[in-house]
């Protein structure tokens, strides 16, 4: 099979971990030789409830039986689509009630641009430096890494890039801003988060000039920073969020969220403003409606904080100068890139699961299933010591 991967599969880099993966369960993923590795990243914040959950597989399951997909998005009263709709709208601000369902986070990156664009009536979108908003053209127009983009220039032109957590630019939001969107924790750029009240002061320039406020929470929404939205954590409620990754358990889904009242500019003027065939597909949508179901009955979002504080406790270690992020959205900084990468590598040899950050080359991501148990962290970041030592000690 892995001379099969390397000939008929697209590849992402010149070096994947190239794992041959035979199943998995739990916060566990076993390989084809019967290794089996602690996982850290969680299919890199994907996999809420960990794997192999009985509880989406069941919601799978069922809906199964009943249909797949029967329509385009939108024209049919679908079930598990309106279950999920509605959960979501429950655990958002108030004036945050209507939801549109994608296939992707990226998706939904592409969807709030419109919605900024076509509601304001104007062109120009405001980003930060070293974000990450996901990979399509529109979405990668909004990436503030040059690195990353300037292979595939032109991009969507009216895009202007101001500093995360820099109070000054702020100034730079105009009448002429349709959007402004920034994630509420800087995930490719090393889990940042934002510091003196920076969002509700973007919150409050927007306000004041018209503009909307779009916060990515594809990463940072759906209980992993000990909120059901990270924003919460930052005394700020945005007009449109973006959300994806862990809303679907381990299946692909996005959406976009906003008021009812900017929500409705994209049914007419022009009609079907934005259309998706697969969006909110039933099975899909089942799934994500199990797990946030999940995670807001059980306890797992304020289990989060008391996981965050353990793993801080433990991965205590004179060459991890840092640890960023919230929750259980966190990294590890140490040294230089070489380092991280050592330790990354020969820490999958010791039988955990740890992966890099896109912009962030001396970081570390610890992104675990919510569902992860104290007894599996303690395991994990016992590995994680003891491989510090080791290389340190080479």
């Amino acid at each position: 099979m892995k001379s099969d991967f390397y000939k008929y599969q697209a590849q992402t880099t010149s070096h994947p971990i190239a794992l041959e993966i035979s199943h998995a369960d739990g916060s566990y993923v076993y390989d084809i030789e019967g290794n089996k590795y602690l996982d850290f990243i969680a299919g890199v914040s994907a996999n809420s409830l960990g794997h192999n959950s009985p509880i989406v597989n069941k919601a799978i399951k069922d809906q199964l039986q009943k249909y797949t997909h029967v329509m385009v998005y939108g024209e049919f009263i679908q079930k598990p689509q309106v279950e999920l709709v509605k959960i979501i709208a429950e655990n958002s601000p108030k004036n945050l009630d209507t939801v549109y369902l994608t296939n992707s986070g990226t998706e939904a990156t592409e969807g709030a641009l419109k919605l900024a664009k076509r509601f304001t009536g104007r062109s120009e979108i405001i980003s930060c430096y070293n974000a990450y908003h996901g990979n399509t053209q529109g979405a990668m127009s909004v990436c503030g890494k040059e690195e990353q983009n300037r292979a595939f220039r032109p991009l969507i032109p009216g895009i202007q890039f101001i500093g995360f957590n820099n109070e000054t630019d702020i100034q730079s939001i105009t009448k002429n801003t349709a959007g402004v969107i920034i994630e509420t924790i800087q995930g490719g750029a090393g889990f940042i988060q934002p510091v003196n009240d920076y969002l509700n002061k973007i919150q409050k320039r927007c306000n004041e000039v018209g503009a909307l406020l779009i916060l990515d929470e594809i990463q940072t929404g759906i209980g992993r920073t000990g909120k059901f939205w990270g924003f919460e954590n930052y005394n700020c409620i945005p007009d449109i969020i973006i959300t994806g990754k862990g809303l679907g358990g381990g299946m692909p889904i996005g959406a976009f969220i906003s008021s009812h009242k900017i929500m409705s500019s994209l049914q007419e003027n022009p009609k079907l403003g934005h259309i998706t065939t697969f969006g909110g597909h039933p099975i899909i949508a089942a799934a994500a409606h199990a797990t946030v179901q999940e995670i807001t009955i059980s306890g797992l979002i304020s289990e989060t904080l008391k996981k965050e504080k353990l793993i801080r406790k433990l991965l205590s270690h004179k060459e991890i100068l840092e640890i960023r992020g919230k929750g259980l959205m966190l990294a590890l900084i140490v040294k230089n890139e070489e380092f991280a990468s050592k330790i990354i590598l020969r820490s999958i040899e010791k039988g955990i699961l740890l992966f890099w950050l896109l912009f962030e080359g001396k970081a570390i991501r610890i992104t675990p299933p919510l569902t992860i148990s104290e007894k599996e962290i303690q395991e994990g970041c016992k590995i994680i010591l003891s491989v510090i030592d080791e290389l340190v000690s080479e």
